[in-house]
């Protein structure tokens, strides 16, 4: 089973229903609970499987970023080849467009964790979301049942 966590921090400055939407803009179909870290700051966090990531997966050929999507991916993969770990632009997300921050922003991204319990389970997902390419076309398209 692949095993999904989002999260991303409110801070003072921002508002928290902006953030909320921002969310909801790339993950419309997950249930995200707010956390308060102190009192004027929280996190919201979600915890799901491969289909709170449904959205994102036709967001990346919408936008036909497979293959950069792919080398974020690729960047944050473990040792053990079964997670990988990556950020998105909260502030991008703000208008439903997907950007990959090289590092982490000033008030903050939105992380996201993909766990799966097997290598060969990581690599179906990998390449449902991210699938091989030849001049920026998917050289095959994966089933989200499949993975």
């Amino acid at each position: 089973m692949i095993h999904v966590e989002i999260y991303t921090d409110v801070n003072p400055t921002e508002s928290r229903d902006k953030v909320h939407s921002a969310l909801s803009q790339i993950f419309p179909d997950t249930e995200f609970e707010f956390e308060e870290l102190s009192q004027d700051s929280g996190r919201f966090k979600a915890v799901g499987d491969i289909y709170a990531l449904k959205h994102l997966h036709n967001l990346i050929r919408e936008e036909e970023i497979i293959d950069t999507s792919r080398t974020r991916l690729n960047v944050g993969l473990s040792e053990d080849e079964m997670s990988t770990s990556f950020i998105i632009s909260k502030q991008v997300a703000t208008v439903g467009r997907l950007n990959y921050p090289a590092q982490e922003e000033t008030l903050g991204s939105i992380n996201i964790t993909v766990r799966a319990d097997s290598v060969e389970e990581f690599e179906r997902f990998y390449d449902w979301l991210t699938p091989p390419t030849e001049d920026g076309v998917p050289d095959f398209e994966n089933d989200i049942k499949d993975v």
